[in-house]
């Protein structure tokens, strides 16, 4: 803003002046704390966001867009969808492989939607609802073509097996896109209740901004609950291909409890309500304490969600039921905190503090985890309510600082000093275990890869990926905070889009606090200053 353009006021810090001044000497008295003072490692978190949300643009398939950021990739999958005569351009790979499997991809898309409904000013503020909105659309977009009709939706393009026979970009693609669906005669009630619950989240993030399209994804909401709840069972039952992969192990009726829960969100309907009521203890959503929240395992997250309609007037008379579901939810967040008596009731944690639930990509519940405590904290707080764990009583505060502690190790704050974001900071993994990332660039060399010269000429390269994978969240350090950045290291070095995608929130929250506590700080000094 030029002074200049403003209208003329009075000197000696005019009103007009003051919050110019206020700014600057913000900036300038925070360097000189954070340069003489400070103990600890203040993180970047606007940094973090904008980064976190360019990684879901690497990993997009079909036709990339004329306003794509991440430059190195281009288009692919151009012809998916068409042995079976159905258009399945689009959407996501989850991974390091080109794969498009539905199940996390539709979680992704539910938490990049609940961190948009949660902290939707926060990420305003950093300048990043459009690209946020972006990357939701970019999965919803998919979902409209991939439920091609009630009762059909399509599971999955390509095949693990195939796929990982070759190492190639994804724009030389030469494996098998055959696709995979659910139906009538082939149900799949956790894939459908997924699904449902990523387009109900997501139609009311776009509610404020394109209410025709938020209609349209109810719309397909409303039908994948009612086809997956009235054709029940497992998915990976009737696509066998996806159990190496993504098999369903927790069932399908977490994900039919989360679908009526995130409808019930949407559409004020009590029908909905009344479905995860009714079905609390048969489901398993008042019985099942879960020290895990994933793509695959859904309780804490729709008993935290359900916890918090206590506070609500009209809900006041199922208070019995929705008492058991909060306590199902404090049990999971107090078992991340280490506050259960017995040591098995709480969540591992490694040396330098990381939750630690299993080797392989460990990072996924720790994204989870650090959203879910922040979402809690704030409820806690705005509701002025501490949490009860068996060794002792909780505030908002420990939760958020203990979700913070997650946050800041994986952006650096740990034994080897390493950020698992790719991108961020001075040191990050540079051998992500990813094809597309690997190899050099389609738009540098348009020259065709295929399977084995990927893997003689790049896969076992020990040289960094040409292309970095800004935003991407690795699977991370063992069990004893040991990390090996190896290509051929996937426990540790493949990302996955549900990885990033609760961080999306957690960053902009985290933001907004330091940015509003700088301010406040530099309020304080200034005032006391021309005291």
């Amino acid at each position: 803003m030029k002074m200049e353009t403003q209208p003329h006021k009075k000197h000696h810090f005019g009103t007009s002046y003051m919050p110019f001044l206020v700014q600057h000497c913000c900036l300038i008295i925070t360097l000189l704390i954070s340069t003489l003072f400070s103990t600890t490692t203040a993180f970047d978190y606007a940094d973090a966001l904008s980064k976190s949300l360019l990684y879901f643009e690497a990993q997009r398939s079909g036709r990339i867009p004329y306003n794509q950021r991440v430059t190195w990739r281009d288009h692919s999958g151009l012809t998916d969808g068409l042995e079976e005569g159905v258009d399945l351009v689009g959407g996501y790979y989850d991974a390091g492989d080109h794969v498009k499997f539905g199940l996390p991809m539709a979680f992704t898309i539910t938490m990049l939607s609940w961190s948009a409904i949660e902290y939707r000013q926060q990420i305003e503020e950093a300048g990043e609802l459009q690209h946020t909105l972006e990357a939701i659309k970019w999965g919803t977009d998919y979902f409209i073509k991939a439920h091609t009709s009630p009762n059909v939706l399509w599971a999955e393009v390509g095949d693990g097996d195939t796929d990982h026979y070759c190492w190639q970009r994804p724009e030389d693609m030469t494996t098998s896109r055959r696709a995979f669906k659910i139906d009538e005669n082939n149900p799949g009630s956790d894939l459908a209740g997924e699904t449902a619950a990523a387009m109900a989240a997501a139609s009311i993030v776009f509610r404020k901004t394109n209410a025709h399209y938020s209609h349209l994804l109810l719309h397909h909401a409303l039908q994948l609950f009612e086809f997956g709840d009235k054709y029940r069972g497992n998915y990976d039952a009737s696509v066998g291909v996806v159990k190496s992969y993504y098999a369903s192990v927790s069932g399908y009726m977490d994900e039919l409890l989360w679908a009526a829960t995130w409808l019930y969100k949407a559409t004020d309907n009590k029908m909905y309500f009344e479905y995860v009521l009714s079905n609390a203890h048969k489901f398993g959503g008042t019985g099942w304490s879960i020290s895990e929240f994933s793509w695959d395992v859904k309780y804490a997250g729709l008993q935290l969600m359900l916890s918090k309609l206590l506070r609500e007037e009209k809900e006041k008379k199922h208070r019995a039921i929705l008492e058991q579901y909060r306590t199902k939810a404090e049990y999971y967040i107090c078992s991340c905190l280490n506050k259960n008596n017995d040591s098995k009731d709480n969540v591992e944690r490694t040396p330098g503090g990381l939750l630690y639930i299993r080797e392989w990509n460990n990072m996924q519940y720790v994204s989870t985890a650090a959203f879910l405590l922040s979402t809690y904290s704030d409820y806690l707080e705005n509701t002025n309510q501490k949490l009860n764990c068996e060794t002792g009583t909780v505030d908002h505060e420990e939760i958020h600082s203990f979700a913070k502690s997650q946050v800041d190790y994986i952006l650096g704050s740990n034994p080897v000093n390493m950020s698992y974001l790719v991108g961020y900071g001075p040191k990050y993994p540079k051998r992500v275990h990813h094809r597309g990332a690997s190899i050099v660039s389609y738009k540098k060399n348009k020259g065709f890869i295929g399977c084995t010269q990927g893997y003689d000429n790049w896969y076992g390269s020990q040289e960094p990926n040409p292309n970095v994978l800004v935003g991407a969240l690795v699977g991370g350090p063992d069990g004893k905070d040991n990390f090996e950045d190896r290509r051929n290291n996937f426990m540790q070095t493949e990302a996955c889009t549900y990885n990033t995608a609760p961080l999306v929130g957690v960053f902009a929250k985290f933001l907004h606090i330091e940015n509003h506590k700088t301010v406040h700080d530099c309020n304080s000094l200034l005032l006391a200053s021309f005291k």
